[in-house]
Order: C-alpha cells, then sequence, then structure tokens
C-alpha cells in the first residue's frame, strides 16, 4: 500500500499550508480526545440533606476560600487593643500640679502687697494689715487673679476643673503648708502616674490617689484640696494605638495558613448525610453534575497548543522541501497516535486491578520507530511528549495530577531505545536494543521503588521487573513489525532498507551479475569510490553505495552495447549510425529508472539512476556525429537529466565517470590518476552538472581527494612474477 499516493491526491486539492493546518487540526482533536477522559473530572448527582451511596475523596488540592477567610477573621478579632505606656505624661502631670502651687504663692504675694508703695517698699517685704471689712473682698479679688493667671498661662482649663473652693483653700494656706502640700501632691501624683493606668482604670486610680493623700494627715479642708488637685492631675497614660491595633490584627490574618481540602482527603463516606458544609465542599470541587469546572479541559488544551506548537515550530525550521516535511508531520503524528492508543489501552487495564501494569508500556516502540526513519532529534522530541502524555493517562486521580513517576520511567526508557539503538544498521540489532532498554527499565524500577516511601514484598518486585523487561522486549518487537509497514506506506529509505536492498540475492543484482558481470563490477568500483568520498564531506555514505549497485541496472537491457560487457565480442556501435549508438547510450538511464519502479525500489535510487549523467554530454558520438555534418546540435547528444539533486548524486555522477576513465588507462600512476580526476570534476563542473546541488567547492575538492586515494589502492604497483618457463627452468636448476 503506498500511503503517499493516497496523500498526493488529497495534496493536488489543497495547497501547503491548508493541508498541514488541516494534519496539526486532526492530531490535536485525537489527542484531545484520547486525553479527554483522564482529565475529565469525575462528577456526581447529590442533593442536599441525601445519603451519600459512595466515599469521595478529593481529586486535587484547593484552598477553601470561605474557611480560610473566617479563621482569619476569628484571629483578627482574638487579637486584643494595643496601648501605648506615655511615660512623658508623667512629668507632664507634675509640672501641671506643680505649676498651679507656684501660682497661688505668687498671687499672695502680690496681694500683700501696699498700693500707692514704690517697687522698692514692697520688696521688703512689709506686711499690711488688711481691714476686717475688706477680707472677703480680697480673698475674692485674689481668686480672680490667680484664676486669671491659669488661665492664661496653662494650656488646659483648670479653673473650670478645680472648684473656687479648692482654689480658695490654697490662697488661705499660709506659705508652710502650701509648700508641705505641694510636696505631697507632687510625689503622690508622680507616683501613681509612673504605674500603667488605662482609660478604664483611671477612676480606680484617682480613688487610691485621694486615700493616700488623706492618710498624711493634713487638715481637712487642705487635704480636701490636696485630694482633687491629685485627682484632677491623675489621667490615663496607656493609651490606644488604632493604627498599632489594626497591624497586629493584619498581622495574625497573615499567620493563618490556608485551610485547604487536601488531594485524596475524603470529603463524604459512604452511608452519611450530606449536610450544608459537605455540599459546599462538593460545590467549591465541581464535583456536582449540576456544578462542573472547567478549568481541568482548559488546561489540556494548553497542553494540546504547547504540544502542537512544539512540532509546528521545529518543523517549519527544517530546511526540506514542503512534501517532506509533511510526510515527516504525518509519519510523526501516525507513531504518537498509536502509541498513545497503546497506552490508553495499558491504562484500561490498570483500572482493572492490575496495578501498577504501566510499567508495562513499550516506551522505547515511538523513539526507535521515529529515530530509524527521520532522525535523533525527532525521536527524542517524541519521547518527551510522550513522556508528558503518560503523567496523564496513568494518574490515578487521588494522589496526583499528574504521575510523575510514570512520566520519569518512559523518559529514560524512551532515551534508552534511542541512544542504544544509535549505530545499528540492521534489524537483528533493534532486538539487542530492546534488551538493553529492558535493563534501563529493571534500574528506573529499583531507582522509583527506592527513593519512594511505599513498602514493596517481593512478588511486586517480580512482577514490576517483569513489566519493565516487556516493555523492551514489546518496544523492539513491535519496531520490527511496525517498520515495513511504515517503510512501505511512506515511501522511507531507511537504514534497514538500504541494507536489504545491498544484499546481492535482490533480483536486480542478481541479474545485473549474471547478464552484465562487467557492469556489476563497473558498479561495485563506484560504490566504493562514492561512498568513502561521502562519508569525507558528511553525506549519505551508505545510500551512494546502494545506489551505485542499481545505477547502471538499465544497461541489463542492451548489455552488448556497452563497452565493459563487450568481452571477446566486436563493438557493436562501429557498425551503427551515431544517432542510433546515442540513443541506445541515453536510454540506459530512463531504462533503468523504469525497471526501479517496476520493482518498486525507494525514490532514492531510482533518482541516482535518473540522475548520474545529469546533462551531460556524450562526447564521443557527438564529435564522431560531428565529422559527418557540422551542423549537429550538440543539444541532441546530452543526457537528458534532470542535474543531481543532492550531494550524493553528485558524489555519484563524478565517481562513475572517474571509474570508467581510470579503468581505460594502463597501469596509471598517482599522477596520472590525479591529473585525470582533476581534469574529469572541472569538466562537470565547467559544464554546470553541479548546479543544482548543494555540493561547495571545497567539498568538491574533498571527493577529488578521497577519491585519488582510493584508486592509488586499487591501482597499486604489484611485484612482477617469473612466468611458468621462468619458473621451470628454476627448478631444473638450469639458466638462460
Amino acid at each position: 500500500m503506498d500511503f503517499l499516493a493516497y496523500i498526493s491526491k488529497i495534496r493536488s486539492f489543497l495547497s501547503y499550508k491548508v493541508f498541514t493546518s488541516l494534519i496539526y487540526f486532526i492530531l490535536a482533536l485525537l489527542l484531545f480526545g484520547i486525553l479527554y477522559h483522564n482529565m475529565k473530572p469525575e462528577t456526581y448527582d447529590m442533593e442536599l440533606f441525601s445519603v451519600a451511596d459512595k466515599t469521595i475523596r478529593s481529586p486535587k488540592t484547593i484552598e477553601d476560600e470561605l474557611k480560610t477567610k473566617e479563621e482569619r477573621e476569628n484571629a483578627a478579632e482574638a487579637v486584643d487593643n494595643a496601648y501605648v505606656f506615655k511615660k512623658e505624661m508623667a512629668q507632664n502631670r507634675v509640672s501641671l500640679i506643680a505649676s498651679i502651687f507656684d501660682f497661688v504663692k505668687e498671687t499672695n504675694l502680690e496681694s500683700i502687697r501696699l498700693p500707692g508703695k514704690n517697687e522698692k517698699e514692697q520688696g521688703k517685704g512689709e506686711k499690711v494689715e488688711e481691714k476686717k471689712g475688706d477680707a472677703a473682698s480680697a480673698l475674692e479679688n485674689r481668686l480672680k487673679l490667680l484664676k486669671t493667671k491659669l488661665t492664661a498661662n496653662v494650656t488646659e482649663d483648670v479653673t473650670n476643673s478645680i472648684s473656687d473652693q479648692i482654689l480658695i483653700s490654697l490662697l488661705q494656706a499660709d506659705a508652710l503648708q502650701l509648700q508641705n502640700l505641694k510636696d505631697i501632691v507632687v510625689h503622690q501624683v508622680e507616683a501613681a502616674m509612673n504605674e500603667k493606668i488605662r482609660e478604664d482604670m483611671t477612676e480606680v486610680a484617682k480613688m487610691a490617689i485621694a486615700d493616700k493623700i488623706k492618710a498624711t494627715g493634713l487638715p481637712k479642708d487642705l487635704a480636701d484640696a490636696a485630694s482633687e488637685l491629685g485627682q484632677y492631675a491623675i489621667v490615663a497614660n496607656e493609651l490606644y494605638d488604632e493604627s498599632l491595633t489594626e497591624e497586629r490584627r493584619k498581622q495574625a490574618m497573615e499567620d493563618v495558613e490556608p485551610i485547604k481540602i487536601l488531594q485524596g482527603q475524603i470529603i463524604v463516606q459512604e452511608g452519611h448525610l450530606i449536610d450544608r458544609e459537605t455540599y459546599r465542599q462538593l460545590e467549591m470541587l465541581g464535583l456536582l453534575k449540576s456544578n462542573p469546572t472547567l478549568k481541568p479541559l482548559v488546561g489540556l488544551g494548553i497542553f494540546i497548543v504547547l504540544v502542537i506548537g512544539t512540532l509546528y515550530i521545529y518543523l517549519s525550521r527544517l530546511t526540506l522541501p514542503e512534501e517532506k516535511k509533511q510526510s515527516h508531520l504525518l509519519l510523526l503524528s501516525l507513531i504518537f497516535i498509536l502509541s498513545l492508543i497503546i497506552m490508553k489501552i495499558i491504562g484500561l487495564m490498570e483500572k482493572a486491578n492490575l496495578n501498577e501494569i504501566a510499567y508495562i508500556f513499550p516506551a522505547a516502540l515511538a523513539p526507535m520507530l521515529v529515530k530509524i526513519m527521520i532522525n535523533e532529534r525527532f525521536a527524542l522530541i517524541m519521547t518527551i511528549i510522550l513522556a508528558a502524555c503518560g503523567s496523564i493517562v496513568f494518574h490515578d486521580g487521588i494522589t496526583s495530577t499528574i504521575d510523575v513517576e510514570i512520566a520519569v520511567y518512559i523518559l529514560f526508557s524512551g532515551l534508552a531505545g534511542v541512544l542504544f539503538l544509535s549505530g545499528r544498521n540492521e534489524r537483528s540489532h533493534i532486538l539487542t536494543a530492546g534488551l538493553f532498554v529492558s535493563g534501563i527499565n529493571i534500574l528506573l524500577i529499583f531507582f522509583l521503588s527506592l527513593i519512594g516511601s511505599g513498602q514493596f514484598t517481593a512478588t511486586e518486585y517480580f512482577y514490576y521487573g517483569l513489566y519493565s523487561v516487556v516493555s523492551g522486549l514489546l518496544s523492539a518487537i513491535f519496531t520490527i513489525g511496525l517498520l515495513p509497514f511504515f517503510e512501505a506506506g511512506f515511501g522511507i529509505l531507511s537504514t534497514m532498507r538500504l541494507i536489504e536492498l545491498s544484499n546481492p540475492n535482490h533480483p536486480l543484482l542478481k541479474k545485473l551479475l549474471t547478464e552484465t558481470p562487467g557492469t556489476y563490477h563497473h558498479s561495485v568500483m563506484v560504490a566504493n569510490l562514492a561512498e568513502s568520498a561521502c562519508e569525507a564531506i558528511g553525506a549519505n555514505g551508505l545510500l551512494a553505495r546502494v545506489g551505485c549497485y542499481y545505477h547502471d541496472v538499465g544497461k541489463t537491457k542492451r548489455p552488448p552495447f556497452f563497452i565493459e560487457n563487450q568481452i571477446n565480442i566486436q563493438n557493436p556501435h562501429d557498425r551503427l549510425p551515431p544517432e542510433t549508438s546515442k540513443d541506445i547510450i541515453i536510454a540506459h538511464t530512463a531504462d533503468g529508472a523504469a525497471e526501479l519502479r517496476r520493482h518498486k525500489l525507494p525514490k532514492e535510487i531510482v533518482d541516482i539512476a535518473e540522475q548520474h549523467h545529469g546533462t551531460s554530454l556524450l562526447k564521443y558520438f557527438y564529435f564522431k556525429a560531428k565529422k559527418a555534418n557540422e551542423g549537429i546540435s550538440e543539444h541532441d547528444y546530452r543526457y537528458p537529466g534532470p542535474k543531481p539533486q543532492t550531494k550524493e548524486n553528485a558524489v555519484i555522477s563524478l565517481a562513475d565517470s572517474v571509474e570508467a576513465a581510470v579503468r581505460s588507462m594502463a597501469n596509471p600512476t598517482p599522477e596520472e590518476i590525479r591529473s585525470l580526476v582533476h581534469a574529469i570534476a572541472q569538466d562537470k563542473l565547467l559544464d554546470g552538472q553541479f548546479n543544482e546541488c548543494d555540493l561547495t567547492l571545497k567539498e568538491i575538492e574533498l571527493v577529488k581527494e578521497t577519491f585519488c586515494e582510493t584508486l592509488n589502492g586499487i591501482f597499486h604497483s604489484r611485484i612482477e612474477y617469473p612466468d611458468f618457463k621462468q619458473q621451470k627452468v628454476i627448478r631444473d636448476g638450469t639458466t638462460n
């Protein structure tokens, strides 16, 4: 089945971009469909105050925002109001009380000065007796004077807080009593204010200072005055700080850890009533059919975008023809979907109580297929993507959102398949690579089990080891089994396919050997030259060798008309006109391509048969014809082409001409070989035969050097042995 034939029909209707976009779209849909069930959250048909018919666990870890908010509010409410102790207030109140006594003393001094006396006389402190009739008036004047002083010089409105009777008692006290009273009140106020007093404790503090002052033994009127002054001086010195309180409450709220519903936590047990709190949690987790959550599906969509984006970016950067890119994309998509289907089947088996059977998944299958048919980089990308998909397919939905352990297992198993397959070009080595993958899988099993906290029995270890071995073997077996189908369907010329085509028992090679032995020998010699040269410039040496084996298969149609097959027969071209000879020689490229297509050989081999002469000129027959007709067209004596399109084809074209030319020389020397190789390469270069391939001048020089080294090894000088007669004379003991 030629899968590409159907794809070509589709391409004929759609442009490259449309068809490529369609492939990506279909791949995205298939990927979504396969992974949807694993990402879709399970929902339940539950009613409030109904009895749960099964135990329901949380499928994920989620913060319970409502509970968290309540806990934080409770924590804030539990924080006491913050108070700040103002030490400076004690000194302020003491200073206020001292000032009152000072103003009383100052008022008394001013009131005893005689009217009309100068300051000098008044300064002598003369005592003037007041008239009895004027005593009340004088006391009232002193009281007014004292109030005026207090109002003008004290920040607080003392006169409204302290009664006139108290002030009068202070004014009537003599200097000694006043000083004693001042000392008592100041001392008691200072002692009381040095203690922390809150607003609600001020009355207690005032009563305490009043009791202490009265206990000093002062006269009643003075004791009452001192007590009232002391109580007035007592104020709250530990004040409520609103900003500090808010800060502490905010800190208390921040210290509360978020209340979370943990993954795997039981929300409701079977047979229990679904109360409001349980129903709220089920609703919050999106476990109710009436209110499902779409977050996992959105996450799956993002994952698919990442996968498709990775493939798109990598493919878009490849310098390949558009059809080749599409073929790679189709091949990758088929292998990817096939691996996911296998993964899905194993995932269903795991749900049938076959624990940890996920380890049997052939993780190295897709990487090895991609490595063989495309390249190693694509294989590594495929390994990473499959590991991510495996973590989704095989997770159990309770212990984790994704299964990291199986992701690590698939990743390293796939990498092992890519690495151990490197440099192995035969199908038999795929099985060997599978065995190595099995060994790596066993090591991975032990690694994952030893770093985990679980305890496994010997039986479990046995089954895990068996699964890992089967995984590696299945990877190899499936790779060997599927490889021919992909190669045939996509026309892929893999290394394995080239090895098979190089088998001498292939019908075309057997035909070439039996019917055109000279051409067969020529093809083998050209293969030796082309392979070494291609490997020297980094091209595909194996493709060049196999292509050389088949490049002249068209000569089997008319073997005698080619000089390498003319053994003990006359050259038929001597009896033919140059036009006929030209047609016979030129036809071998088209005949060979047709024969190769009939045997369904890969396109790369057919291209070599068609392009190995390019549009070069048949010089011998051209000049022969030109002798008879000067007006002959050079174009009529050129091969139809096309010119070599790849480095391998260009090298084969040059090797074909060089081998034929050197073989026609008798005992060529290294200098003659070098000169001939240079001349042929220069002629093809000037003739434009390398214009359509990416062979550089530097690479051409390297090819020429490789040709010379190989040809010098083939045509090296040999020892000249004596002939039969000379040997007989020597044996008889005689000499000439």
